[in-house]
Order: C-alpha cells, then sequence, then structure tokens
C-alpha cells in the first residue's frame, strides 16, 4: 500500500504528482526545484544557492517520513548547463558523508520545469 508524503516546508506540487510516495521501507520523491515553501518564489540568484534550495527542500520531505540523507540510496540531477556540474556538485556532496554517500547519475537536459537551472529527485530506504 503507498503512503502519501505532504509537508508544508517543501513547495506544494504545481501539477498532478506528490512530494515523495512511500512503499513499505521505500521512498520515492518527486524531483525538487529551488522553490521557496513559503512564497513559492524561485530562488536562483547563484548555482550554489539555488541547488542549496533544492536540498532543503529535499531534506524536508525527507524528515516528513522520518529520513535523512543518510537513508537516500540513489539520486537523479538533472542539470541545464553541464558547466555548472562541479558548483552543484560541491552544495550537493555537502549533504553527504562521501564514505555513504548514495549511488547518482547527472544529466543535462535541454529544459527544466519553470526553466529552472537544477532539478534533484530520490529515493531513500529506512
Amino acid at each position: 500500500m503507498k503512503k502519501i508524503i505532504y509537508t508544508s516546508k517543501a513547495p506544494a506540487p504545481i501539477g498532478p504528482y506528490n512530494q515523495a510516495v512511500l512503499i513499505k521501507d521505500t521512498l520515492y520523491t518527486s524531483g525538487q526545484i529551488a522553490l521557496h515553501p513559503e512564497t513559492m518564489e524561485l530562488i536562483t540568484d547563484t548555482i550554489e544557492i539555488e541547488t542549496k534550495q533544492v536540498m532543503e527542500n529535499m531534506k524536508a520531505v525527507l524528515e516528513a517520513a522520518h529520513m535523512t540523507f543518510e537513508n537516500v540510496v540513489k539520486a537523479t540531477i538533472f542539470i541545464m548547463n553541464m558547466n555548472d556540474f562541479a558548483r552543484i556538485n560541491a552544495v550537493y556532496g555537502s549533504y553527504f558523508d562521501e564514505k555513504t554517500a548514495p549511488a547518482r547519475e547527472t544529466v543535462q537536459v535541454a529544459c527544466l520545469p519553470k526553466n529552472v537551472n537544477v532539478e534533484i529527485s530520490m529515493i531513500a530506504v529506512l
């Protein structure tokens, strides 16, 4: 049976999806972008600030499911410009212990929702 995960500490969905779905012990998150959860305004001053907002949104979703970044087993990062990879990676990496970091792929795409520069989704297990 699936359980819908929702928190007001992350942006409300802007379409027909949920922030995350929990099936048994596995959490599947929707991609997070740099929307501020209270104002729903994009935070895109720099790629570092944008990535930090994405990760803070993801942290809130994980916490709503009683998990942390330690529970993440897989991450997918979608970026608009591969030249931003190192700067995104530095912020992303600060949320994980390198020894237990999840599997991951990073993909450059042509466009993302609301024309953001980065979107991240994750799978986590209790």
